[in-house]
């Protein structure tokens, strides 16, 4: 009886280092991943995330819509050459209006009668610059541009909104990495176990000791945490190629440099309640935007008031009609050579416009409209607090619940490891040991990354993060 319960040690430390080098086997075999601490891909994602990218390329295109306004304030110059041929009736010099160039007409040919007057044509020439200068236009312009601000401020807290929104998902799935491995490790545990007590399943049947049903029912305990360990080692793959996206590296999958840092502690939840509203990006985002189209309201509207503006032109023209008095232009008003300049303050008031009126109450209605928005997101923020804080306090209250389900589970497989040990216990008992440890381990790692998911999800909703 001493030589067989020897030889049944033998075997449980041959097949310990069997496992043993079983692993080592396979780490070897495993190629290196990169990894990063939650910090460097949480640094990494906000540099290199092309969500976030993107978001930072429509907040530069807003901001440089924004200086659109304000350039209205710079003096325009506008330069014109011309060569017509046209009837000259009452007029010896022709042209064409040009759009900012203020160029007053000075000469005229004798007047003709319906009789007397000529269908020929006749040669006109003229060039000419001319700058206008805006000096007053009450109000319209600094509404625009503050309008315009208003939209890049928007911008650029859905930006932030969106900054948060990668930094949140960089986390969870930071966490799922983490949870995933720690599964994968409560299986593995599992798997090795099995293999012992398949192992000293066999040397006792072999030695006599024990049934043969006692070995059938190791080996197909071995077989179940086998096919556990390929789940959890997928899952561990699945979770590394979604943090890989979710960062934005360029490798196929992820891996993580050391656990994540533990939650922070949980505000009250009036205080959540008050950071959420007033630190929310995507709500303060959507206030920005109504604050906005208030001030677009106002430049719709002020364009129907009058604007004040300095113009000057130099201008070289002839024509080659003949004038009412005086001698006709030289080379026949091919040579623009009669010179004339003009300045001058002008007031345009455009009296009546009804797409102004139109404009103005489809701004207004889109204010409102925007306002509404932003109440609807103020409610779903808060209820969001309220859900997240709630997860948060149960996942906090279910993990010494978990843990000490694993001390119980770990306590109740070592006693059925003793008894099956020295042949008081079989092996049902023990894999059904097995089973409440191992489910135990996983859960409480599901446990925890369910806590630092949902303190994650409150840190998004109070833009305070984890």
């Amino acid at each position: 009886m001493i030589s067989r319960v020897a030889r049944f040690g033998m075997a449980s430390v041959a097949g310990l280092l069997a496992v043993s080098a079983a692993a080592e086997a396979r780490a070897a075999e495993t190629p290196s991943l990169r990894a990063m601490t939650l910090g460097e891909a949480l640094d990494y994602a906000r540099a290199h995330q092309p969500d976030l990218r993107a978001a930072a390329a429509r907040v530069e295109s807003v901001k440089a819509q924004a200086a659109i306004a304000r350039a209205r304030w710079y003096p325009t110059v506008t330069a014109t050459a011309q060569l017509l041929a046209s009837t000259t009736n009452n007029s010896t010099g022709s042209y064409l209006t040009v759009p900012l160039l203020d160029n007053p007409r000075v000469s005229a040919t004798r007047a003709e009668s319906a009789a007397t007057a000529s269908l020929a044509p006749s040669p006109s020439t003229m060039v000419g610059a001319g700058v206008r200068q805006l000096v007053y236009d009450f109000g319209r312009i600094a509404a625009e541009a503050a309008s315009d601000d208003l939209r890049a401020d928007a911008a650029s807290l859905s930006l932030a909104s969106s900054r948060i929104v990668v930094d949140y998902d960089v986390e969870e799935t930071y966490f799922a990495v983490h949870a995933a491995k720690s599964v994968l490790t409560a299986s593995e545990q599992a798997y090795e176990r099995a293999v012992v007590h398949r192992d000293l399943a066999r040397a006792g049947v072999e030695s006599g000791l024990r049934r043969p049903i006692e070995l059938t029912r190791a080996e197909a305990a071995l077989d179940r945490y086998e096919l556990e360990r390929i789940h959890a080692k997928r899952g561990v793959s699945v979770a590394q190629a979604v943090l890989a996206a979710t960062v934005g590296v360029p490798d196929h999958l992820l891996d993580i440099a050391g656990p994540p840092p533990g939650p922070q502690e949980l505000p009250s939840l009036d205080a959540a309640f008050a950071r959420a509203s007033d630190q929310n990006p995507e709500l303060r985002a959507a206030l920005t935007r109504v604050r906005a189209q208030e001030e677009a309201s106002k430049a719709i509207a002020r364009a129907a008031s009058p604007s004040l503006f300095l113009t000057g032109a130099v201008s070289g023209n002839a024509g080659g009609a003949i004038p009412s008095s005086g001698e006709s232009a030289a080379a026949h008003g091919l040579l623009p050579s009669v010179p004339n300049w003009d300045v001058g303050v002008v007031l345009a008031w455009p009296l009546f416009d009804a797409t102004v009126s139109a404009r103005t109450r489809q701004s207004r209605a889109d204010e409102n409209a925007l306002r509404e928005q932003a109440g609807a997101l103020r409610f779903k923020i808060a209820a969001e607090v309220e859900e997240a804080y709630i997860d948060v306090q149960a996942a906090r209250d279910a993990l010494p619940v978990l843990q000490h389900a694993v001390k119980a589970g770990v306590a109740n497989y070592e006693q059925a490891d003793a008894r099956f040990g020295v042949g008081l216990g079989n092996a049902v008992e023990l894999a059904d040991a097995e089973d409440v440890r191992t489910a135990a381990e996983i859960q409480l790692a599901l446990g925890v990354f369910e806590l630092a998911r949902a303190r994650a999800l409150l840190g998004r909703v109070i833009a305070e993060g984890i």
